[in-house]
This record gives C-alpha cells, structure tokens and sequence, in this order.
C-alpha cells in the first residue's frame, strides 16, 4: 500500500478464515463477490470468471454469450496477494489504451491463527486521464470496493472455518 491516498482508494475487511482460505475464496468464487448489476455489457451477466494465472484474465459472460474482459492478472502469489488491471475507463467503458488503466491489489495478511486481514488498493487512477478524481469516490463508496469485501466476507460462513470480524 504505497500510493498517495489521493490517487488510490484502499479498502480492508478482517475475516475469521485461515490465509489459504480467505485467498481461495476470494479467487476461486470472485463471481459470488462482483455484483452481476455491474456489467458493461447490453445482455445480463450469467458468470464472472476470473483465470487464476499471471496472463489470465477476469471476464464477465453475458446470458447471449457474449464476454467482456475487462481485467489482466498482473500478479498471482498464492496464499498472499493477487494483482489486477482494471481496464475500465471514467465513462464506464472499456479502456482501449492499456497505459490508461490503473490497478488493484488484493493482499492477504495473517493476523492470528484463523484470522486474515484483506487489504485492497485501487491504485495508479490517475493513469485514467481527465476526471480520473471521480473514481475515487465511485470506487470507494458502498457500491464500490466495499461492496465487493463485505461479499467477500459474507462467503465465509460463521463459525470454526470463516466469519467477519471487523
């Protein structure tokens, strides 16, 4: 978490779940976390995938069979961390320009035997060019990234494996 916090939005959530779980959860089920209302495209979203593999890619699949990629694995670090473009531009379009396009990491911190703090940076949105400011709102606010924590963390069911805690 290095960026300048005016050109990042950072976001974390604390679950009652193991590292290798929370990571697992996080990449294996990240269609149960993106909400399917948050589509680009003009038919609804059947699916999000997201290619667990550097070079891979996160993609939406439309009910017509249409895709849309609308993000690259940058890094893949199993149990620890996980790095993504977001190319998606300030009109909500796809970037057509990848310099453009800004990038968010997800870590994955140990806190206590069970307990895993996920830490997520948006950051490099000024990479997005003229009113990049008004991402940082967009993302940060409750249909942004912490949407996406809470249904994270919501996938963790209560108890010995899984939880929020904070």
């Amino acid at each position: 978490m290095t960026e300048a916090a005016t050109e990042a939005v950072q976001r974390q959530v604390v679950v009652r779940a193991p590292l290798e779980r929370a990571f697992e959860v996080f990449t294996r089920q990240f269609g149960d976390i993106k909400p399917r209302d948050h589509n680009l495209m003009s038919s609804p979203i059947a699916e999000t995938v997201l290619e667990p593999r550097v070079g891979g890619r996160i993609y939406d699949r439309a009910e017509d069979g249409t895709e849309c990629a609308w993000a690259r694995i940058l890094a893949y670090e199993p149990p620890n961390r996980i790095v993504f473009s977001w190319d998606i531009g300030v009109q909500w379009e796809l970037e057509k320009d990848l310099a453009n396009t800004s990038e968010v990491e997800v870590r994955f911190i140990a806190e206590a035997p069970g307990v895993t703090r996920v830490e997520l940076e948006h950051r490099l949105l000024d990479r997005h060019g003229p009113g990049w400011e008004s991402l940082i709102d967009e993302l940060g606010n409750d249909q942004g990234w912490p949407l996406y924590l809470n249904r994270f963390a919501e996938l963790l069911p209560d108890g010995e494996e899984g939880g929020r805690l904070a």
